[in-house]
């Protein structure tokens, strides 16, 4: 298990690559592609994602795996936390479509950093106002 420090280190490194890319399929600035960079970045190796460059291709991609959403596909590989529980680094999913939820990242200051519907411009920190919310956290 990484320690804090570097935790805090690889969290910043993936939070540099995708803060300023807006959400876009087909360049692959999504939450999973997100996920997939942090998990490599804190020392995991993600199984492969049969590539896709929009929504549709996603949801294919998904089905392929034999997932029903992201939250499943998350439970296949790490273990799953109480949201009170997240470690920065640690991944969230909040509340989405029926199989694309937004994958979070647990940041330094104690909140969730993903892309939202509302503004896809770049990840950010996302509001929550309560862990109620989180549908699922994930240690990393």
């Amino acid at each position: 298990m990484l320690s804090n420090v570097a935790r805090v280190e690889a969290t910043r490194r993936t939070l540099a690559k995708y803060q300023a890319r807006a959400f876009d399929w087909r360049t692959r600035a999504t939450c999973i592609h997100m996920a997939r960079a942090h998990l490599r970045n804190m020392g995991h190796r993600p199984p492969s994602v049969p590539d896709f460059r929009s929504a549709l291709g996603a949801r294919t991609a998904m089905k392929k795996t034999g997932f029903s959403d992201v939250a499943a596909m998350l439970d296949s590989f790490l273990p799953r936390i109480a949201p009170a529980s997240m470690w920065v680094g640690d991944l969230a999913v909040l509340p989405g479509d029926e199989l694309f939820g937004s994958i979070c990242i647990s940041d330094t200051a104690g909140k969730l950093i993903g892309w939202h519907q509302d503004d896809p411009s770049g990840v950010r920190p996302q509001l929550v106002l309560s862990l109620d919310q989180v549908v699922g956290a994930w240690r990393v």
